[in-house]
């Protein structure tokens, strides 16, 4: 396979069996831990012999934790000590599951990013002493609902951070909701190409049945995946594509189960949806083997 692949558990089932076995069924070399049986990833140390178990069975690694930090308020003192913990016990459990990216934020948006960006470095300072003394990565996500959103933002504020353990997980659907109307690929990608560590792979449009825009299984939206692919491979990537669904087959996923997915609730109906959804990028992948 030209890149390794992995699927955010969540996405396919609170049952880390039933992700695993998906798994399985397509080949792909892991997963990527966010929610399982209903627990947030800084919720599950306690766990991490059951999670080391049930991959060990199906020889799956762990691409990634794709943890919530700082999907805070960044005025809010309580919520960023909090965070701090949440990061603390990602990073014990990413080194228990043996990797070493976990995933992270920029705080919700509340203005644009000039208005907030000095506030936003000096809360990251605590965080870069915890990742630089553990030795892992903090993976950045372009996230519409936090203030790095697109591919410029991200690749402005990794500048100015400047620390070699943060760099950026890269997810053109996102794009769909930047306001700026940053066009995934090749725009976005532009900016992120030499700096991005991780992948997440969903499909979105523009505007969707309300006018808005909507996730859409993958493969039917209007994120030039065929170019990004052709993109990551003539790059030399050769990381994770972690599929992040995001897309159900009835009904679309509430706002705030997309900004803070977890839960029977958003897993309803996602190993469905995913097995579409990762046939689709199978499919896509062996069209750019040559």
């Amino acid at each position: 396979m030209l890149f390794k692949l992995s699927v955010i558990t969540d996405e396919v089932s609170q049952d880390l069996e039933t992700v695993a076995r998906f798994a399985d069924r397509f080949e792909l070399d892991g997963v990527e831990i966010r929610s399982v049986w209903s627990r947030n990833p800084q919720n599950l140390l306690h766990q991490k012999d059951d999670i080391k178990r049930i991959l060990r069975k199906y020889e799956l690694d762990v691409s990634a934790i794709a943890s919530p930090f700082f999907k805070a308020d960044v005025d809010n003192n309580d919520e960023y000590e909090e965070h701090l913990d949440i990061l603390r016990n990602c990073i014990q459990l990413a080194q228990a599951l043996d990797t070493n990216i976990i995933r992270g934020f920029t705080f919700w948006r509340k203005n644009n990013l000039d208005a907030y960006i000095e506030k936003i470095i000096e809360r990251f300072q605590k965080p870069l002493e915890m990742i630089e003394s553990e030795g892992v990565i903090l993976g950045i996500e372009n996230e519409p609902s936090t203030f790095v959103g697109n591919g410029k933002e991200l690749a402005d504020f990794l500048d100015r951070l400047g620390s070699k353990h943060v760099k950026a997980i890269w997810d053109p659907a996102n794009n769909m909701w930047d306001p700026t109307g940053e066009i995934p690929y090749p725009d976005g990608y532009i900016y992120v190409r030499d700096k991005t560590v991780h992948v997440h792979v969903k499909d979105a449009v523009r505007r969707g049945s309300d006018g808005k825009p909507q996730y859409i299984a993958f493969g039917d939206g209007e994120v030039d995946y065929l170019g990004q692919l052709r993109a990551l491979k003539e790059d030399g990537y050769r990381a994770y594509l972690s599929l992040e669904t995001h897309w159900r087959p009835k009904g679309h996923l509430s706002e705030d189960l997309m900004a803070r997915p977890g839960g029977e609730e958003f897993s309803r109906l996602g190993e469905y949806a995913s097995k579409i959804c990762m046939r689709n990028l199978l499919k896509l992948l062996d069209s750019i083997k040559e």
